[in-house]
């Protein structure tokens, strides 16, 4: 294994956009970065220094978000204009028009079989698509404000969504159900999403907060206060052992899950951080803000070598199974509040250094991960 970790590097700056930039994902493939902006364009700009990027024009507002199609051969893109287009990502743009929601569609994100595809909309609803017969499928609706944001699960039974009703909401996508909502939140929902492993939803708030939920439990395992504002957007690290946050204090912070705390925060943007997203696989991440900039970051802190940790979890006899939908089911509508277990970090005061400032622990942190390893074997 290698000993302790190494900075986050700036690799890039993708200068195109004329507006703020709300939106970013990496294409599966890694060779293609997507970015939305109000500027009412989406560029897709090819990580080959030498290819030219394209920027595709089509819709007629603010674009909200964007997602890759796990094959990478579609780009789907939500608005303010109500629509969500599918583009093929290559220098025609050709792309399709969904059209159901009847406001802002503040969220996109496909299935990972890429079958299906999520929206969510300031018309308090969520919608199911069908991807290749290009149709509305079904709504769910129980949100009783704008919704910020919807994902899939890794095994697409669960759908967690969240927004302005200030709430968390798990939806069984085969009964169609809502079958639990966190309602323990000081202002809106930001932003949700799954762990890799799916046992886990992450969520963040207009009130600073970052909070993570075991969905097997109900229970908040963990709760960060890091930020001095909005927390906007996040990512999880693909092994789960990290997760990066940007927020409108201008900062993109880095928690190391493992050891519960915060280990970097990056200063390279001049206002609100709108979008964070980590590659596929990890070893690069992405943040897009309201200063037009698009930086991409070499990861490095992953340098614990991440494939091997795959390997080896693949050779387990008895991999963790995802959560079984009766283990989440609640018996009634609840507040949760923290327990005792949970970790929660607070404002850390100190010096930075360039854009980067963390705190280290070699020889802890590489206790913790020889212990998260060899119990999973």
């Amino acid at each position: 294994l290698a000993s302790g970790i190494e900075d986050p590097t700036l690799e890039r700056c993708f200068k195109g956009h004329r507006d703020a930039v709300p939106c970013a994902d990496f294409s599966p493939s890694k060779k293609q970065l997507a970015t939305g902006s109000s500027d009412k364009t989406v560029m897709v700009w090819n990580l080959n220094p030498k290819a030219r990027a394209f920027r595709f024009e089509g819709h007629k507002d603010v674009v909200t978000a964007v997602h890759f199609s796990p094959s990478g051969d579609l780009l789907a893109s939500a608005s303010r204009d109500k629509t969500v287009r599918l583009w093929t990502p290559n220098i025609k743009g050709d792309s399709t028009v969904f059209t159901a929601h009847t406001a802002t569609v503040r969220s996109v994100n496909f299935s990972s079989d890429g079958q299906r595809l999520i929206t969510a909309s300031d018309d308090k609803s969520l919608k199911i698509w069908s991807v290749h017969r290009q149709k509305f499928i079904y709504s769910l609706n129980q949100h009783t404000n704008w919704v910020r944001c919807a994902r899939f699960s890794p095994d697409g039974r669960l759908v967690a969504s969240c927004g302005d009703d200030r709430t968390v909401r798990l939806w069984d996508t085969s009964s169609r159900q809502c079958i639990n909502t966190f309602t323990d939140y000081g202002g809106p929902a930001t932003f949700v999403d799954f762990n890799a492993s799916g046992t886990c939803i992450a969520s963040s708030g207009a009130d600073n907060t970052l909070k993570i939920w075991d969905i097997r439990t109900n229970k908040l395992i963990q709760h960060y206060q890091v930020h001095s504002a909005s927390v906007n957007c996040f990512s999880f690290h693909p092994s789960g052992n990290y997760l990066i946050s940007g927020s409108s204090d201008s900062t993109v912070k880095i928690l190391d899950l493992l050891e519960g705390r915060l280990i970097y925060t990056l200063y390279g943007h001049k206002g609100p951080v709108l979008a964070v997203v980590f590659s596929r696989e990890g070893d690069l991440f992405a943040s897009g803000g309201a200063d037009l900039q698009v930086l991409m970051w070499k990861t490095n802190f992953d340098a614990l070598n991440y494939r091997e940790l795959l390997s080896r979890h693949s050779r387990r006899v008895t991999p963790d199974p995802p959560p079984h939908l009766n283990d989440i089911y609640p018996r009634s509508p609840h507040l949760h509040h923290t327990q005792n277990e949970t970790v929660e970090v607070g404002p850390i005061q100190c010096n930075t250094v360039f854009c980067v400032f963390f705190l280290r622990t070699k020889q802890k942190r590489e206790i913790v991960f020889l212990q998260e390893i060899y119990s999973d074997i």
